[in-house]
């Protein structure tokens, strides 16, 4: 399952949960500013920087923000969740 950090103020969190929803891909979220390792590790994995939203899946990790559906889908694949959504 893919977990999603988030802040509750993001207006790029909200747009993609919203389109995770509508390709029917489930996830957990993490509100950052609620869990101070879930910040830590969004810094670490965006080189310092408390980026939001930040996805991860296993090994692949990677941020959301100035969201477009075409950088979500291109993650999703290199994920290896490409069957999940259509091109």
């Amino acid at each position: 399952m893919i977990t999603m950090y988030t802040t509750a103020w993001c207006p790029d969190c909200r747009a993609t949960k919203q389109a995770l929803s509508a390709l029917g891909i489930p996830f957990t979220e993490v509100d950052i500013e609620q869990d101070s390792s879930a910040a830590e590790l969004v810094m670490q994995l965006n080189h310092g920087k408390r980026s939001v939203p930040t996805l991860v899946y296993g090994r692949h990790a990677a941020s959301m923000s100035r969201f477009s559906i075409a950088k979500l889908k291109r993650w999703l694949q290199e994920a290896g969740l490409a069957d999940c959504c259509p091109a």
